[in-house]
């Protein structure tokens, strides 16, 4: 502004020619940085396919089996092959902005010396002063570098004003589970009714659940048996509520899930994810995190969890026992993927819920280990319902009761005795299992 003042007091119509020649070239560089916006935002799933490939190439749990088979040569060429667009895109983009910066370059040196030869022009005149011609080569050489740097922040600082509006976009999605509005539920005693449910993933046009219903008192262990994909999983995350059901209702100690707040229902449900959690944290914590609220200052407790659950034999072959951090991005040790299981376990239970569910708890553990967890399996879920998801018989026939899924649908409900001498699904699956029990050692492998 200082500069155009000076501008306008020695040739008012100098400053305009200039402002008239910024005008387009803020239009173009604003063009040029939405265009710059919308390839980034083009971009977004190609982004993520390129940190895909890096991991792949990179993460310690995938290196092996992509050396193995080989995978190296191909999910490089495709990662060359996308940042090769890129390049490409970003060449044309800064091609475009080359071609303005110049052109804006070339003409405001025009404007300059044609305005300088104007004013030379009116100083032999007599209408200026040498100080005037040389205030003014002074200011005008300034000038047209201070209108494209206020141009460049402007236009940057609108381009960032679209990635804002993406983020503004993002936190106005209303979540599609909300709290109950209902007065606060009473103390949980952990009875689940679940009635005619049926349920499909967003995005996807089949039911994984068709009709469901179930009913499981409190403190009983409930086994839910049957085939990959037959919708196990898919109900026990509808009981915990982290999806809602398309039609039906899940009661929870006699009210439905959605008179709940969210907080009070996680709050009383224990889980166990098939793919569960590996912290980058101290053995002590892995544990406390599942109620870290009360005991992640309480080492007591934690190590009370640890010796119920088979964790406390783990500390005690960790150089710093409870203390040691576990995970290779801080740390340098880490844990079989059987011990960080049990430490999931631990971690489940270190809230006094009163509901635990078991998604394959015991998958990456060996016999003997399932053997002395499942031993004091009643002490470990004493006084709270079990839901417990599983293919091992062995795990299964501690259940108070077993229900036999397939197909989205509960088909067969009992207990272990009554379900193999109904001779139906359950039955075959068992029979399966023992054959495959009775194989001679050789033909197991």
């Amino acid at each position: 502004v200082s500069l155009a003042a000076i501008l306008i007091f020695i040739e008012p119509y100098i400053t305009l020619i200039l402002f008239l020649f910024g005008l387009p070239y803020m239009l173009v560089h604003w063009r040029i940085a939405k265009l710059r916006y919308n390839t980034e935002y083009s971009r977004t799933t190609q982004r993520r396919w390129t940190s895909y490939y890096l991991s792949r190439l990179l993460d310690r749990v995938s290196v092996p089996e992509t050396r193995l088979l080989n995978l190296a040569p191909l999910f490089r060429r495709r990662f060359q092959s996308l940042m090769a667009t890129f390049r490409d895109q970003n060449r044309r983009l800064h091609k475009r902005g080359l071609a303005a910066r110049s052109l804006f370059s070339l003409m405001s040196t025009a404007a300059f010396y044609g305005a300088f030869t104007w004013v030379s022009y009116k100083t032999l005149k007599g209408d200026l002063t040498i100080g005037d011609v040389a205030v003014f080569a002074a200011v005008a050489v300034r000038l047209p570098k201070t209108i494209e740097a206020v141009i460049i922040a402007v236009t940057d600082a609108l381009e960032h004003a679209l990635y804002i509006s993406n983020l503004k976009e993002f936190m106005e999605i209303e979540p599609t589970i909300v709290d109950g509005t209902g007065p606060p539920p009473t103390a949980g005693r952990g009875s689940i009714e679940v009635r005619n449910v049926s349920f499909t993933y967003p995005g996807s046009t089949e039911r994984v659940l068709d009709n469901v219903s179930l009913t499981i008192k409190p403190g009983q262990t409930l086994a839910l048996v049957g085939e990959n994909g037959a919708g196990k999983t898919s109900l026990v995350k509808l009981i915990a509520r982290l999806y809602e059901p398309d039609e039906g209702s899940i009661l929870f100690d006699g009210a439905d899930l959605r008179d709940y707040s969210v907080e009070h229902l996680h709050s009383n449900v224990s889980f166990v994810f098939q793919s569960f959690g590996r912290f980058e944290a101290t053995l002590a914590e892995n544990i406390a995190f599942g109620n870290w609220q009360e005991m992640l200052d309480d080492p007591e407790q934690v190590e009370r969890i640890a010796r119920l659950t088979g964790v406390h034999e783990i500390a005690s072959n960790l150089p710093h026992g409870y203390d040691t951090l576990l995970g290779r991005q801080f740390g340098e040790y880490t844990l079989s993927e059987g011990q960080w299981q049990k430490l999931a376990i631990a971690r489940a239970l270190a809230k006094d819920a009163a509901l635990l569910i078991l998604d394959e708890p015991t998958s990456s553990l060996d016999a003997r280990t399932e053997y002395n967890l499942f031993s004091r399996f009643r002490e470990i879920a004493a006084g709270r319902t079990t839901i417990l998801i599983s293919h091992r018989f062995s795990t299964v026939s501690i259940a108070d009761q077993i229900a036999v899924m397939d197909g989205g649908r509960i088909i067969e409900k009992g207990t272990h005795r009554e379900l193999v001498e109904l001779s139906g699904h359950y039955a075959s699956l068992y029979e399966l299992h023992q054959r495959k029990l009775s194989l001679p050692s050789g033909d197991n492998h």
